[in-house]
């Protein structure tokens, strides 16, 4: 766990509300982040995020200090929308109001088809090459950290890595054709 976490989390244990604040702002944006690349929709990823951040005030104390303290909030934030997910029937398409970054115009234009057939891609993947994917690329966790958030050795989370990769490369030529063909 970071020095800064260490210390916010003991700030909240005796009482210090502005300390979960700042702990909240510092992870959010990666548990909206990874709830979203999950779900695929806005509303739920935001929903999921709120009772993740709730959960772990709930439960702070249980934490254990000598794990990293975002390993902690994101396992919650995986379980959580995986656990969503699965109260679902159907999975929901992303609308495109969701990003955080607002691209240029030439990236939309060059990246819309792209970004959409990877998300298709993405929401069809099992939920454990989907979670190692949304690790990796969305939340940037190294293997290392991946291996504790998922709580499985380091080799198997580079082997789902790998297997997830090339399932996303076998859905993009099903429905577009060879990757990185004209």
């Amino acid at each position: 766990m970071s020095d800064e976490d260490a210390e916010l989390v003991q700030q909240c244990r005796a009482g210090n509300r502005e300390a979960f604040t700042v702990l909240v702002l510092r992870h959010q944006k990666t548990v909206y982040n990874v709830a979203l690349r999950v779900l695929g929709h806005p509303e739920d990823a935001r929903d999921a995020t709120q009772n993740v951040f709730l959960k772990v005030f709930e439960h702070l104390d249980s934490f254990d200090p000598r794990h990293r303290f975002f390993s902690w909030v994101y396992r919650i934030a995986l379980n959580e929308a995986i656990n969503r997910r699965s109260r679902r029937q159907q999975p929901t398409e992303l609308t495109g109001e969701e990003p955080d970054q607002v691209p240029g115009p030439e990236a939309v234009v060059a990246g819309e088809q792209t970004g959409k057939a990877l998300e298709g891609a993405l929401q069809r993947l099992v939920a454990e090459q989907r979670e190692v994917v949304v690790l990796r690329h969305v939340a940037e966790l190294s293997y290392e950290e991946m291996a504790e958030v998922l709580q499985v050795p380091e080799k198997t989370v580079k082997s789902r890595l790998h297997s997830a990769r090339m399932r996303l490369r076998e859905l993009l030529a099903e429905e577009h054709g060879p990757v990185g063909a004209p």
